[in-house]
């Protein structure tokens, strides 16, 4: 028996093994799959629940904490889409599994300038691959209510920075990997824009930190 029949013969031989024990590591690494997503919506399902009913019963104070990474700062809704979520001060990968999140560098809530939120396309921002220009979009926190129109999408490269630059005007930016269907690392980025159309009348230029909750 020459060396190439007998490798053949042996393969046979432990091929059923072989199949057998590659069906059941694919199967046990799907249920694991499956089991960390469930995990991960459940998480954050439970996080959005728990910090809206903080949001919602909060009482009025005048006391102002300073912003800190990982604080609940507000809610952020898109009516027409059905979006309706926490945003979270900070972008990091545990930040944006159970919120929204707020660029740390970018205008707060109510200041003049360019208020940058974002998430994931698969979860939170899901929804706005369905956005048009003229929707309306709100930002709730304990020190107001802030209404945008918006204005304008478009899809850049991730390196594109300007979307974070300041603005004259009180904005604000949606930022979400695109395509929203791609799978793996999306290579794009899809933003909106909107400005802001309800203006507080006593708006200063001082920057105020407004609490979280």
């Amino acid at each position: 028996m020459t060396p190439a029949s007998s490798i053949a013969k042996t393969f046979a031989k432990w091929k059923p093994l072989i199949v057998r024990t590659a069906y059941y590591f694919f199967l046990l690494a799907g249920v694991l799959g499956l089991a960390y997503a469930g995990y991960v919506i459940a998480e954050a399902s439970t996080y959005q629940t728990i910090e809206q009913a903080r949001f919602e019963t909060a009482s009025p104070s005048e006391e102002r904490l300073p912003v800190t990474e990982g604080s609940a700062m507000g809610e952020l809704e898109i009516s027409r889409l059905g979006l309706k979520a926490i945003f979270v001060q900070g972008d990091s990968p545990k930040i944006l599994r159970h919120a929204v999140g707020h660029i740390a560098e970018t205008a707060l809530p109510g200041e003049r300038g360019n208020v940058v939120l974002t998430a994931h396309r698969d979860t939170f921002f899901r929804p706005l691959r369905n956005i048009q220009q003229g929707d309306a979009i709100t930002i709730k926190t304990p020190d107001g209510e802030f209404q945008y129109e918006v204005e304008s999408t478009e899809v850049v490269s991730p390196t594109d920075v300007q979307v974070l630059q300041p603005s004259a005007e009180n904005t604000l930016t949606l930022v979400t990997c695109f395509p929203f269907y791609y799978i793996g690392p999306a290579p794009k980025r899809f933003v909106v824009r909107a400005r802001q159309i309800e203006i507080p009348a006593a708006e200063s230029s001082i920057v105020v930190s407004p609490r979280f909750f």
